[in-house]
């Protein structure tokens, strides 16, 4: 015989000796012993396994067959059998390889003559395929089988080496596998905003039977909808991300990749994987059938999956996924910028977004200070549409841009840090007029090691060759206190702000010879061993206050 016709007739050798086994009620005979042996040692291995889910890998191209019959003492019974693609489309069907009465009527009778069984299954027995079915989706057949019937399913993946699950029960009446989903399955989108979406769905029969064991889990991706759980953890995974199996699902504390974060509040499971395709969030939400998923991206679609899971098996069923797009953000609101106006802007770090200024040219040139008050600040400026200048601030800045009468500039700017940021912001086209005052080359305030005792400090800055007034102000601190109280002083605030008793004294003081613009001043009346934090405050013509870096300094404890 060809290997085909062989493949062919072994099953039916399968069959005589499944009914043999069965037909037959006196003592087990040698012939049948020895049927029902080269039945499971040559064959274990691709018998379906009833009312278990089983994994099966396929290789592209190659078919994979699996068996099953009926227990003994079972004449017609229901079965079903789900399979879950993990992956790609797969093709796989059902056939039934069945026997004539008169076969088996000899098989009870006893008749074990090899050469007649085998002559009677090539003249009495077919095959047929009662099923077929090729996609991606779970589908489930549902049917009645017989014990002179020997079922073959067959599993093919045409496009590459990919897995399924599968889960054959004959046991119709005590439950099922999988959490059943209702009569309507479809998501539904009652909300859309700029980063939010919220959806609700119909509640699963088997949370309302069984709600401490049943709970949802709702998958969101930029791709495209997943039609199981099986197939979205395996979308993860080849996408680079090593998921821990039933993490979402069981809630046990894996540890998670470096790609990974997880999220624990309100009760509610928030797992973020990331990867260069994206972002896929898992959230379990309980029971709950209504969810609004925050800290989506505006003008973005997005694809929305539940499942109802079983915690105990792990087992879960897919809802009929959806999409929405959020809504686009709303065109930042740009201030116009006055000629020689000073403004301030406040920047919120926590939403990251540029705060929009907008000048229009009346010179050639123009000049921008930028003054930074607190935090860190990154500026943006184009014109007529074109980068000019992008660059972090740090103190006081001076920008000095050349162009054409009515050019258009935009200025943007945001917060670098999670903290609220401020900036002082000026644009002018009279450079002989300046708001801001001249500034030193430096603005650090240097105190003298040897000159400290244990009741006075004596320290020195630089000015400039303009007539300016200075304020010296002092304020006691604790060390732990100092990193705080240097992060949180806004820089732009003048003497106005401080109390009156910090006050040290007030001086003018310029020098037409850069080299000689230095002065110093000894403060008196200091406590030994105390930390001081000393400011200067630079006072122009206009007014404007600018502010010295403050310096930290200890008076001695013994002297």
């Amino acid at each position: 015989l060809k290997m085909s016709w062989c493949w062919f007739y072994l099953p039916l050798y399968l069959l005589t000796a499944a009914c043999l086994c069965r037909s037959i009620k006196a003592p087990t005979s040698s012939l049948q012993q020895s049927f029902k042996s080269n039945l499971f040692n040559f064959y274990h291995s691709l018998t379906l396994a009833d009312g278990k889910e089983t994994t099966i890998h396929l290789l592209k191209d190659i078919p994979k067959r699996y068996y099953f019959i009926l227990e003994e003492g079972r004449a017609l019974a229901p079965f079903s059998i789900t399979v879950t693609p993990c992956d790609v489309p797969i093709e796989w069907s059902i056939l039934v390889h069945k026997a004539s009465a008169s076969l088996l009527g000899k098989a009870a009778q006893g008749d074990h003559d090899t050469e007649d069984v085998s002559n009677a299954q090539k003249a009495t027995s077919f095959v047929s395929t009662i099923f077929n079915y090729k996609g991606n989706s779970v589908e489930t057949y549902m049917g009645m089988s017989s014990h002179s019937a020997l079922y073959v399913l067959e599993f093919l993946s045409t496009e590459r080496d990919t897995h399924i699950t599968v889960y054959l029960t004959t046991d119709t009446t005590s439950g099922h596998l999988y959490p059943e989903l209702p009569p309507d399955p479809r998501l539904d989108v009652v909300g859309i905003g700029h980063t939010t979406v919220t959806l609700t769905w119909k509640h699963s029969p088997s949370v309302l039977q069984h709600r401490e064991n049943i709970q949802y889990c709702l998958l969101v991706n930029e791709k495209h909808n997943y039609k199981s759980l099986c197939a979205a953890e395996t979308a993860i995974r080849s996408s680079g991300m090593k998921l821990p199996a039933t993490l979402a699902l069981s809630l046990s504390p894996y540890l998670l990749e470096p790609q990974q974060v997880m999220i624990l509040s309100n009760s509610e499971l928030s797992i973020i994987n990331r990867a260069s395709s994206g972002e896929v969030r898992q959230i379990c939400m309980g029971t709950k059938n209504t969810y609004t998923v925050p800290n989506l991206s505006p003008s973005t679609q997005y694809y929305f999956d539940v499942f109802v899971v079983n915690l105990l098996t792990n087992a879960s069923a897919a809802y009929t996924g959806t999409f929405a797009r959020t809504l686009e953000e709303p065109e930042p609101k740009v201030m116009e910028l006055k000629d020689g106006k000073v403004v301030q802007v406040v920047l919120d770090g926590k939403k990251q977004k540029f705060h929009t200024l907008q000048y229009q040219a009346r010179h050639k040139k123009v000049q921008f200070t930028f003054q930074l008050c607190r935090g860190q600040v990154r500026v943006h400026i184009t014109k007529n549409g074109k980068t000019v200048a992008s660059e972090n601030i740090l103190g006081l800045r001076y920008l000095s841009l050349k162009g054409k009468l009515l050019d258009t500039y935009l200025v943007q700017l945001r917060s670098t840090e999670e903290s609220n940021s401020s900036v002082k912001v000026q644009v002018s086209s009279q450079f002989n007029k300046p708001l801001f005052p001249l500034l030193p080359e430096s603005l650090k305030i240097k105190s003298f090691s040897k000159l400290r005792t244990c009741n006075s400090v004596t320290i020195a800055w630089l000015g400039t060759q303009e007539q300016s007034k200075y304020c010296v102000y002092k304020k006691r601190v604790e060390e732990d206190q100092v990193w705080t109280e240097l992060r949180s002083t806004d820089r732009c605030s003048g003497p106005e702000s401080r109390h009156k008793l910090e006050k040290v004294l007030c001086k003018y003081f310029y020098d037409v010879n850069l080299q000689r613009a230095v002065t110093t001043e000894t403060i008196k009346g200091l406590d030994a061993g105390t930390l001081y934090l000393f400011d200067v405050y630079l006072i122009g013509p206009s007014g404007i206050p600018v502010r010295y870096h403050s310096k930290v300094v200890k008076t001695r404890k013994k002297c």
